[in-house]
């Protein structure tokens, strides 16, 4: 693997504990260090790290928030 996709793996305990999970990555970046992206376009699906994921999220908090207030406005 090349030492920049390497340095770029071990700054973020994410990519190497998905790498870790899915030891079949080792390969495809040995092989093919271009497929580095596809790699972290995979860990976000995987982790839910993606914008789409981020506004579900915040979308869902008010939603819960919003029903304790009028839960509690009963």
């Amino acid at each position: 693997m090349k030492k920049e996709i390497i340095d770029k793996l071990k700054n973020n305990p994410k990519f190497l504990n998905y790498l870790r999970q899915n030891s079949y990555w080792y390969k495809e970046l040995n092989r093919n260090p271009n497929k580095y992206d596809k790699f972290i376009s995979d860990m976000k699906v995987k982790y839910k790290l993606r914008t789409i994921d981020k506004v579900d999220n915040f979308v869902d908090s008010v939603d819960l928030i919003t029903k304790i207030i009028d839960a509690s406005n009963e």
